[in-house]
């Protein structure tokens, strides 16, 4: 009886460290190339950054205030420090999230990370970090 208990206790922690552990990256683009790359760029700090992963999917996330002209970009990168970055398409304009009210010719964009990404940053004690607007970055091409 207690054998079992030991394989399916193995399997388990199995199980929690290449979830928390395996590296993501299903991105569009190459993050990396277009950072480096000389072609002018448009970054924004995050206005508000929400870092409560325990409640489940979709509570890792910075809210963006982006200029309007930004609207039809083929592609923005997120940038956390800890992180990394992680291309995407714009997508969800709104005018009010979370208590931010937009400002005349801007739009909000709510920009998420992996929840398991989260709590791996979290267990690397890296929560503060994660929590700063000021280390949430996204930069758009220059239209």
């Amino acid at each position: 009886m207690r054998r079992p208990f030991i394989y399916f206790l193995l399997f388990l922690i199995s199980l929690i460290i290449l979830t928390l552990w395996w590296p993501i990256n299903d991105s569009t683009c190459d993050a990396e190339a277009f950072l480096s790359s000389k072609t002018q760029k448009f970054q924004v700090q995050a206005a508000k950054v929400i870092v409560q992963p325990w409640r489940g999917k979709h509570h890792v996330y910075g809210v963006f205030m982006v200029p309007n002209e930004y609207k039809e970009s083929p592609f923005f990168v997120l940038t956390v420090k800890g992180f990394g970055n992680e291309c995407a398409k714009p997508f969800g304009y709104k005018q009010y999230y979370d208590g931010i009210s937009a400002a005349p010719g801007t739009h909000l964009l709510r920009e998420y990370i992996r929840t398991r990404t989260a709590l791996r940053l979290i267990l690397q004690g890296l929560y503060n970090q994660l929590n700063d607007k000021n280390n949430w970055t996204l930069t758009y091409p220059r239209p």
